[in-house]
């Protein structure tokens, strides 16, 4: 097999399922490669470079058939719809947030990426600098939400310790009334309506903060 920097980041992919980003290294990486670790860094550099690299496949494969929005698709359904893909597409890996979180992607499908967002942001009547101050926003809620909704359901921990009934369980109902009311929200069990009702309320605020 001839190696090269997609080579090398898609066996890191396969392997994440397995060991988590913790137990990921780039001597486990040349392993399942049947190569030396030493044969690696010529393609990446280390970890960094090698975690760089998964990342932009996740991109690349949620970013590269996008398009600006079409005909009765509004901005914010646009950018719902984008902020969804891309948290599928972390979430199709274990820790895949914590993978993305802090990755430099070089790739022109992120330059892409950026260019449909400032362009059909624009089209919406928002001002370009504000759109490009805003945005980001929008990328680290999605990233954030995404590592830690991986980390309550990942496997470090033998049972799920944010069940709703243990939560019920730890709280004083006398001392926090109020809590102990909103605990079905708080740990609300549907991922996706939470992560969209934060994105809304995102998307809300960029509106009513945009210059006049």
């Amino acid at each position: 097999m001839k190696l090269s920097p997609e080579v090398i980041a898609e066996a890191g992919l396969r392997l994440l399922n397995e060991v988590g980003l913790d137990g990921l290294t780039m001597r486990l990486v040349a392993k399942d490669l049947g190569v030396q670790a030493s044969a690696l860094y010529w393609h990446v550099k280390g970890k960094q470079e090698l975690l760089d690299e998964m990342a932009t496949i996740m991109v690349l494969r949620r970013n590269e058939s996008l398009e600006l929005p079409g005909r009765g698709v509004s901005w914010d359904d646009w950018v719902v719809d984008g902020a969804f893909g891309f948290r599928r597409a972390m979430l199709a890996y274990r820790d895949g947030g914590k993978v993305v979180a802090g990755t430099n992607i070089t790739h022109p499908v992120i330059h892409r990426t950026t260019e449909l967002t400032l362009r059909a942001l624009q089209d919406a009547d928002f001002p370009l600098v504000y759109v490009a101050r805003t945005y980001p926003v929008v990328y680290h809620y999605t990233v954030g939400f995404t590592i830690e909704e991986q980390a309550r359901h990942g496997s470090d921990y033998a049972e799920n310790p944010y069940n709703l009934d243990k939560q019920v369980a730890k709280i004083d109902v006398q001392r926090f009334p109020l809590t102990a009311s909103m605990l079905p929200h708080l740990f609300e069990d549907d991922a996706d309506s939470a992560f969209e009702h934060g994105l809304r309320t995102i998307l809300l605020g960029m509106k009513a903060g945009a210059p006049g």
